[in-house]
């Protein structure tokens, strides 16, 4: 009887599979869409497997490097062409829609590519849950130009991602879901190339500073919220982390100083509930229930 590994591997390469031909993938090299490369490497041969990762000011700092790195060892050719999200005044509004249109310019950017170099289709990263959720504007972008879903058609979810990545011995089989930077700015608050550089700088500031205390984080966050900014942690941490010495003076050498700031416990989506929250609030329907903040 096979082991619910190979059953998870049996049903994503038969996905791969079935696009019948080579494939580009939109690699950010999250857990993901290396699972999605990975499997393409597997499922044909690394010379029909295109990895592409988006490079703009919404890419966090060191995450290219490491994509880079497993695209190396699993031999299959890595472009990374510039998008330029940011000269789309849509997408530098931050509105609720945001990512609709960072992918629309991804992925339009990835598949024309992808068809220059003779791979006429393109796959992304999203995984069953993704699907699930419903703050994800994103995937209506992936939707309308056709782009495929083998982990979503497959059906695995983030933890059988996770588990089958684990299988396969892929180094970002416990990576933690690093998004693109516009992620940590609350809605409204227009996307510059200076505020995703300092919420980009603060996390890595506060992460060299979490290292040298001997403090291990899983997730790490830093919003910008306009008035203040807010560092996100793992909530058992949050004590430890709000009294760590040299928190505020990492944050106000990040280019926070002029902020004030607080440390509280992280939640994907978080900011997106609090819009939700607040939008009901201001309309006389709040859920009745404790104000997150």
């Amino acid at each position: 009887m096979p082991s619910d590994d190979t059953i998870l591997e049996d049903r994503l390469l038969d996905r791969v599979r079935a696009f019948g031909g080579p494939v580009a993938v939109a690699y950010s090299g999250g857990a993901d869409s290396a699972l999605v490369l990975a499997a393409a490497v597997r499922a044909l041969k690394p010379e029909h497997v295109l990895a592409v990762t988006a490079v703009s000011e919404s890419l966090a700092q060191g995450e290219l490097s490491r994509a880079r790195s497993l695209a190396d060892t699993l031999e299959v050719i890595h472009l990374t062409p510039r998008t330029e999200e940011l000269s789309r005044l849509d997408y530098r509004a931050n509105g609720p829609d945001r990512c609709y249109f960072c992918k629309s310019e991804v992925l339009d950017t990835i598949t024309a590519l992808a068809h220059e170099h003779g791979f006429a289709t393109v796959a992304t990263g999203t995984n069953a849950d993704d699907a699930a959720d419903p703050y994800r504007p994103g995937i209506r972008a992936g939707r309308e130009r056709g782009i495929r879903t083998p982990l979503l058609d497959a059906g695995l979810t983030k933890a059988e991602v996770r588990r089958l990545s684990r299988h396969w011995s892929l180094p970002t089989w416990n990576k933690p879901a690093t998004p693109c930077l516009a992620s940590r700015l609350r809605t409204g608050i227009e996307v510059t190339p200076f505020r995703l550089a300092r919420v980009d700088r603060a996390e890595a500031a506060v992460r060299v500073l979490l290292a040298a205390a001997g403090v291990r984080v899983t997730d790490l966050r830093v919003r910008d919220l306009g008035e203040r900014a807010r560092v996100e942690v793992d909530p058992h941490l949050v004590a430890e982390i709000t009294t760590l010495p040299g928190l505020a003076e990492a944050l106000a050498d990040a280019g926070f100083a002029d902020r004030p700031y607080e440390v509280d416990s992280f939640r994907s989506g978080r900011l997106n509930s609090e819009e939700l929250w607040s939008g009901e609030r201001e309309r006389g329907s709040a859920p009745q229930h404790d104000a997150i903040e």
